[in-house]
């Protein structure tokens, strides 16, 4: 499946075949060339970067769309000195990121707005966090009565067992082997939460679908293809505003995703991606983002998150425990067994 986009500015739809790209657009007409790869989807980051152009009318912007498996592929290649490289790198599958960072792929930078950002959301001055985004659980409204939404893991393992026929191939979560945010979001689940085993077994029996991608799977349950839908990310939610979708921050914990960005060892024009990441950081960037539902109000006193259930994912070392070969390899085979292989790659 290819995601669907909104136009952007000079968009350029690239054939999946022989391209890692899903998708280009430009913006700005200047004389200095600033590129970003990133799996924000263009469609959403468009406001931001139209914004960043307004106040630097001598750079034109070419910017990638990536899945984040092969978006780390190619930061990897690129920190090799085998490809072209980024200017920026931006990525939901943080865990990447800061294997990258670790592999000394990134140029370091200090400014007053990264000094601000707390320490769970930057590393060695190499890798930030730009957003504040909700894993949330989100499910068709018309076909799930108020009464029946499932608040928490636990409610939602009930409501499987109670109606094993009627969730039959109506539950939808990433593909953590196409996705690499789904399997960051699946591999951090599976420390937190003591129900991880028992809701790969009530997907198994539901015969769940693994699937790719963030807006693929919104626009499934509006549809009602599926009714419910576990651990996606609510920034998709929350910009696309779909019909019939209702989303869950699930009462146990919520995990809470910050997207990353990274300025590559190798890039050409490190200048502009220094200036573009404090614009995110200002005022003016995190009110754009805030608009465009990168950042979802963690305050209890603005969101329906209880502080307590709120769990942070940190840009810290310990996320490369996710991605040692054995611990990879055994997550997997789990995974397998409960669902069947994937075909794309994605966010």
């Amino acid at each position: 499946m290819i995601r669907p986009l909104c136009a952007a500015l000079w968009l350029v739809l690239l054939p999946m075949s022989g391209q890692a790209q899903e998708a280009v657009a430009h913006f700005g007409s200047g004389n200095t060339v600033f590129v970003i790869r990133s799996t924000t989807d263009i469609s959403i980051f468009e406001p931001v970067l139209d914004a960043f152009i307004a106040s630097a009318p001598d750079v034109e912007i070419t910017y990638e769309q990536w899945g984040s498996n092969a978006l780390h592929a190619n930061a990897s290649a690129a920190c090799k000195n085998e490809t072209a490289p980024a200017d920026a790198v931006i990525s939901s599958a943080v865990h990447l990121m800061v294997s990258l960072v670790n592999r000394a792929c990134a140029r370091p930078y200090a400014s007053d707005q990264t000094r601000a950002l707390p320490l769970t959301r930057r590393w060695r001055d190499e890798i930030w966090g730009f957003t504040q985004e909700p894993a949330v659980t989100i499910y068709n409204n018309q076909e799930i009565t108020p009464e029946e939404v499932p608040v928490s893991r636990f409610e939602l393992l009930d409501m499987l067992r109670e109606s094993p026929e009627r969730f039959r191939g109506k539950i939808a979560t990433y593909d953590i082997e196409a996705s690499g945010l789904g399997y960051l979001f699946a591999y951090v689940d599976s420390l937190e939460a003591t129900t991880f085993g028992s809701l790969l077994e009530g997907f198994a029996r539901s015969d769940a679908t693994a699937t790719c991608c963030s807006a693929e799977i919104i626009d499934a349950v509006s549809n009602g293809d599926f009714l419910i839908a576990y651990n996606v990310l609510g920034s998709y939610v929350e910009n696309a505003k779909p019909a019939n979708v209702g989303a869950i921050l699930p009462e146990d914990y919520t995990l809470i995703l910050s997207r990353a960005y990274m300025i590559p060892a190798t890039a050409r024009n490190p200048s502009t991606s220094q200036a573009f990441l404090d614009f995110l950081l200002s005022d003016v960037g995190q009110s754009i983002l805030r608009s465009v539902g990168l950042i979802y109000a963690t305050d209890p006193a603005e969101s329906r998150i209880a502080q307590s259930a709120i769990r942070s994912i940190p840009l810290a070392p310990p996320l490369l425990v996710a991605l040692d070969k054995g611990t990879q390899r055994d997550f997997l085979m789990r995974w397998r067994d409960t669902f069947s292989e994937p075909d794309i790659d994605g966010e």
